[in-house]
């Protein structure tokens, strides 16, 4: 994965306090969450792209058409809509829970 979001992911793990090869939790726990989130992104891109290119590419040839087109562009827009809402939702009922331990 040279030269991509992961390809420095081990490269800060020694260089926490002190430098004397010391682990830095709060560090390694940032890196954790930067690939997580990659990680999470890239897997919201695939399925929308299998989706989208499912529902909208009847035969696959060297250019999209001007409805192919206009229908990716719609799935993509209502995919990323509705991914946004159930995060949304999501998310505010993780804060509810928290607030109610």
């Amino acid at each position: 994965m040279e030269g991509g979001f992961g390809s420095d992911f081990g490269s800060d793990f020694g260089s926490g306090a002190g430098g004397g090869g010391k682990l830095d939790p709060g560090l390694i726990m940032e890196q954790v969450k930067v690939q997580i989130a990659v990680a999470n992104a890239q897997e919201l891109l695939q399925r929308m792209t299998d989706k989208c290119f499912r529902k909208c590419i009847g035969k696959p040839g060297g250019a999209l058409d001007n409805s192919e087109q206009k229908c990716i562009a719609m799935c993509m827009d209502r995919y990323m809509d509705a991914w946004n809402a159930v995060s949304r939702a999501y998310n505010s009922r993780l804060q509810r829970e928290r607030a109610n331990m």
